[in-house]
């Protein structure tokens, strides 16, 4: 088994078991969809590590897991578009010069967040869900600035 294998394995590990972590953490903000994303950082560190194809395999593993265990079926969809267009950003923004690890984590965390409140205004089929997205820009950008820091300092400490 080689390096690449066993971070992937390992990780999509630490994956699932933030998302355990997060699911039991008390965290309401009064808005629905708000979360501190711990999960991310994993997915964050592959894709910095690896390529958008080990980290999206990561984050599929994770939301398929995570969803089946401590959620239900609209998690997983919500979970699966924010992570699509997370993950799509994050790998534009990658392939430019000029962002670091950080500014490619808070643009992740603001579009994760725009894509769960996307496909949500179309499963409810009201648009009147764009209330919540100052909110939720903002904590994608809090969150994201987070786990892009976490993510940095364990690139930094991980060979």
């Amino acid at each position: 088994m080689n390096n690449k294998t066993a971070y992937l394995g390992l990780f999509s590990a630490v994956a699932i078991i933030f998302g355990y972590v997060e699911s039991l953490i008390p965290f309401f903000a009064g808005i629905p969809g708000i979360k501190l994303g711990l999960a991310n950082l994993a997915v964050l560190f592959i894709l910095e590590r690896y390529t958008w194809k080990e980290a999206a395999l990561v984050s599929v593993v994770r939301i398929s897991v995570i969803g089946f265990l401590f959620g239900n079926l609209f998690s997983i969809f919500y979970s699966l578009a924010g992570a699509a267009l997370s993950l799509l950003v994050m790998v534009l923004l990658q392939k430019q010069k000029g962002f670091s690890l950080i500014g490619i984590s808070i643009a992740g965390g603001v579009s994760h967040n725009v894509g769960q409140l996307l496909v949500a205004m179309i499963i409810v089929e009201n648009t009147s869900l764009l209330y919540y997205a100052p909110a939720l820009l903002i904590s994608g950008v809090v969150t994201g600035f987070l786990i892009g820091l976490v993510t940095k300092e364990t690139s930094r400490r991980i060979p």
